[in-house]
């Protein structure tokens, strides 16, 4: 029975999948689709890390970083670079260590 994917997957999935005796077709992206294709793995992945047990988790968030090195390179970007922005984000807007949740918010203005 022929199953349909059609996203992303590690370099080695295919010769995987062909050495269990399953057919498989494949492409290679371009660097547009291949991007593309990416932010799309970056949200499964989340959802995956998101959903996952406490057990699994360590892997999860492991291949959330494998996609987010993936990006990072397809994009220049280094890890220099992000550690920058975050800790400028850090120092004007804070972390996550206080635990807190906005519940709500009202406004006092009138127009």
């Amino acid at each position: 029975m022929r199953q349909e994917y059609n996203k992303l997957v590690r370099n080695r999935i295919p010769e995987i999948i062909r050495k269990n005796g399953i057919e498989c077709e494949t492409i290679t992206l371009s660097e547009t689709e291949y991007r593309q294709a990416l932010r799309q793995k970056l949200i499964e992945e989340a959802q995956e890390a998101a959903t996952a047990n406490n057990a699994d988790l360590t892997t999860e968030i492991g291949d959330l970083l494998e996609v987010i090195d993936a990006l990072l390179k397809s994009y220049g970007i280094s890890h220099h670079q992000v550690t920058l922005e975050q800790d400028q984000k850090r120092a004007t807007k804070g972390d996550f260590e206080k635990k807190i949740m906005l519940l709500w918010t009202k406004s006092n203005t009138t127009k």
